[in-house]
């Protein structure tokens, strides 16, 4: 299913107990003090408050745990997707979905996977790809079987965070994808108790943190009736919103609001644009993703490390998932297509039923192809997560209890150096990017990325090092890497693009 010799690293271990916490001491201090956390805020809902949560320097949300009781931090660590204490995804899904017919390992428990999008041109160029996703939410809200849907949504200070929406203006005006550090904290402690239903939207590791707070909640067990899991690539801080649309032209203190998906008729659906607008004259800027430093998804800038530590890729503990389908046949339709998996059999009933009115056209898809739909992904988050616990055991780092096998095994000289580099990658955009905010400089931030941008690149293509493309042409420690020239000409071309705006 997956390419270069990845072997059975990414396999999933068979489902074991929880760790044992060292000393006795709940696990999400561990989780805390490694940067493991995500952010997502059950804890602090789970202890009414007491564990607060904040964006830290790094522009992430972070638990804050300092001079608490143990108790509380021990009611915080009972809810957290990344502590030992929790069950891990396996064990949810099994204790939610037991008549679901078929499992995988890779997607999880199934109904039915799917492929496709809905009808209507207006709505999916509104979408960021097939616009599924907000057609169920739509549907559950219309159809009276919600009265509210809890997802993210654009603000004002930060871009984004969590909300809820009654009504399908409320869902229109937030849709598409949102790659933002947020948290669940105030909006759940808002909706909690007024006596409506929900639907929860979200990636896998906030769809398992709201399981386990439920679990844990009558009261909001009793409300959130439907989970809806968002395929996740990994996590951003918000450095990346703004290493974005700063290339673009507007710098970081202007931005009003960014848009990390507009789709171009006539491009390939992953060729999208990225834009922004500038607060201080209204101009919106934008410029193809693909061709900024950080837009390359797999170079993982500005990645939170918890997302090091994740095995689910296809949201496992959600009543249905929803993710791009990054097929060759459809790379041509620039309107995007979603691939959908179903393990809730009235959410199945739904797509049925939009099929047949002809609202949505969805055709069935192998869980294997399904995989290779987030081939990238897989690879990232079972092959690569077993090599990142290997190394971190070697260096007697505590890391989260996972699925994943701690090994090398199956896995080349070749992919074990890209898997590295992408994790030094990341830890550089965190100390690179800040310095060139400090400093008011975006070439800092260019300059400083690009040579270890070019020098990971350089990984994938080793075995054709004789085809060098232009620009690469000084080799550097085994490796070519861009000229100090060529970096010079981006810096300047991309200083001078902010300086004419």
């Amino acid at each position: 299913m997956l390419p270069d010799n990845d072997g059975q690293a990414g396999d999933l271990a068979a489902p074991t107990p929880r760790a044992t916490v060292a000393l006795g001491l709940p696990s999400i201090r561990m989780v805390v003090e490694n940067d493991v956390c995500v952010g997502c805020g059950v804890c602090s809902v789970a202890t009414g408050g007491d564990i607060d949560v904040a964006l830290n320097e790094n522009g992430y949300y972070s638990a804050q745990l300092d001079n608490l009781p143990e108790s509380t931090v021990a009611m915080g660590s009972s809810v957290c997707p990344f502590a030992d204490e929790t069950p891990d995804e396996t064990a949810v899904a099994d204790r939610l979905f037991t008549s679901t017919p078929s499992e995988d390992p890779v997607v999880g428990r199934y109904i039915s996977i799917q492929v496709g999008r809905v009808t209507s041109d207006q709505r999916i160029l509104g979408s960021s790809s097939g616009g599924m996703t907000s057609w169920l939410a739509g549907e559950l809200l219309d159809k009276g079987l919600v009265d509210g849907v809890i997802h993210v949504g654009s603000a004002t200070e930060p871009l984004f965070e969590y909300m809820a929406s009654w009504d399908m203006e409320g869902l229109e005006t937030n849709r598409k994808s949102m790659y933002y550090s947020t948290t669940v904290t105030e909006v759940v402690n808002r909706i909690r108790g007024d006596g409506l239903r929900y639907a929860f939207v979200g990636v896998p590791c906030f769809v398992t943190a709201m399981r386990h707070l439920c679990a844990s909640d009558k009261v909001l067990a009793s409300q959130v009736k439907y989970f809806i899991g968002l395929v996740c690539g990994h996590l951003k801080s918000s450095f990346f919103a703004q290493s974005l649309a700063w290339q673009t032209g507007v710098a970081p203190d202007r931005i009003d609001s960014v848009d990390f998906r507009v789709k171009r008729e006539g491009r390939q659906s992953s060729d999208y644009d990225f834009s922004a607008i500038d607060s201080s004259t209204g101009t919106e800027l934008s410029r193809p993703t693909n061709s900024l430093v950080g837009g390359n998804w797999g170079h993982g800038l500005f990645q939170l490390n918890a997302c090091n530590f994740c095995d689910d890729i296809f949201a496992e503990t959600a009543d249905i998932t929803f993710g791009d389908a990054w097929l060759p046949r459809f790379k041509d339709d620039w309107r995007g297509t979603n691939v959908v998996v179903c393990r809730d059999p009235q959410l199945a009933e739904l797509l049925q039923d939009g099929v047949s009115d002809g609202r949505l056209l969805l055709e069935p898809l192998g869980a294997e192809e399904a995989a290779v739909t987030q081939e990238g992904n897989v690879r990232h988050r079972r092959v690569g997560l077993s090599v990142r616990l290997a190394d971190d055991a070697a260096d007697g780092s505590w890391t989260p209890h996972k699925r994943v096998v701690t090994s090398y095994e199956g896995v080349d000289d070749d992919r074990l150096a890209i898997i590295r580099s992408r994790r030094k990658l990341t830890e550089r955009s965190f100390e690179v990017f800040p310095r060139a905010l400090a400093a008011g400089n975006l070439g800092k931030y260019i300059l400083g990325m690009s040579i270890h941008i070019a020098r990971h690149d350089v990984l994938y293509f080793r075995r054709s090092l004789g085809k060098i493309k232009r620009g690469y042409v000084v080799f550097v420690r085994g490796v070519w890497v861009p000229s100090i020239s060529e970096l010079r000409r981006r810096s300047r071309a991309c200083t001078s693009t902010v300086h004419e705006d």
